[in-house]
This record gives C-alpha cells, sequence and structure tokens, in this order.
C-alpha cells in the first residue's frame, strides 16, 4: 500500500514511524516491511508469501521481522496461513478486517474464543497491479 492511499493523519505517523527506524532497520527487514506496505487493503498475504515474494527467508524470518519492526506498517496484512488472527492482537486485527471489508469466516460456536478466521481462498492477494511480480 503506497501511502499516498493513507489519509492525510495516517501518512504523516507512518512516515514518522518508518522514519525513527530507518537507520536501524536490517535491509531485509526494510524490504519486508516494504512488501507489507504493498498490500492493499481487504488481503492479505502469508508469512512464506512475503518470503517468496522477497527471494530469501522464509516464514519465521519474516515474521520476527513483523514482530519487531511491523508496527509502522498495515501488520495485519501479513498472516498465518491458516487464517487463525494473530494471538494477542486479534481484536485490533478484527477492527481492521473489518473496516477493509477483508473475506471473513464466521467462528462456528465450538471454535475457541468464537473469533473468524480470515477466509484466505479470498482474501490472498496474488500481487496483482505490483511493479515486482508474485509467483
Amino acid at each position: 500500500m503506497s501511502e499516498q492511499s493513507l489519509p492525510d493523519d495516517a501518512r504523516a505517523e507512518h512516515a514518522d514511524a518508518r522514519a525513527e527506524h530507518a537507520d536501524a532497520l536490517p535491509e531485509y527487514a526494510e524490504r519486508v516491511l516494504e512488501v507489507a506496505e504493498s498490500i492493499p487493503p481487504g488481503r492479505v498475504l502469508t508469512y512464506g508469501d512475503v518470503a517468496e515474494w522477497l527471494g530469501e527467508g522464509g516464514p519465521r524470518q519474516v515474521g520476527r521481522v513483523m514482530a519487531l519492526y511491523g508496527g509502522a506498517v498495515p501488520w495485519w496484512r501479513v498472516v498465518r496461513a491458516d487464517g487463525v488472527l494473530l494471538p494477542g492482537h486479534e481484536l485490533r486485527a478484527l477492527g481492521h478486517y473489518r473496516e477493509e471489508g477483508t473475506p471473513l469466516k464466521e467462528a462456528g460456536r465450538t471454535t475457541e474464543g468464537h473469533l473468524p478466521r480470515l477466509d484466505m481462498r479470498r482474501a490472498r492477494w496474488d500481487g496483482g497491479g505490483h511493479a515486482q511480480g508474485h509467483t
């Protein structure tokens, strides 16, 4: 997602947060965060998708980057492959998903915590419209 598509106040906050970390960010982390920013609202990529996109690292490395530095980007768009919401951040993520219209599968009565999951078949982004191809 480009900063131009954010509201002015969010864009300014986003730029400030990125600038704060820019000098301290390892190159791989910067690349992961750039991919996270490119994911359109209402769509998601898995940790493994991001690693594949970059041609480097794996799901754990992407997850580590997101855990350490992801607060300055739309972190809720980089997700687990099973569609389970990020533990400890479920309600914040769910608010973002509902606001953006991200496809969800409502939880059944027996689902622990009664939280929905992402509908990965419909929510997963194929990278279309991005300058870099995603295979």
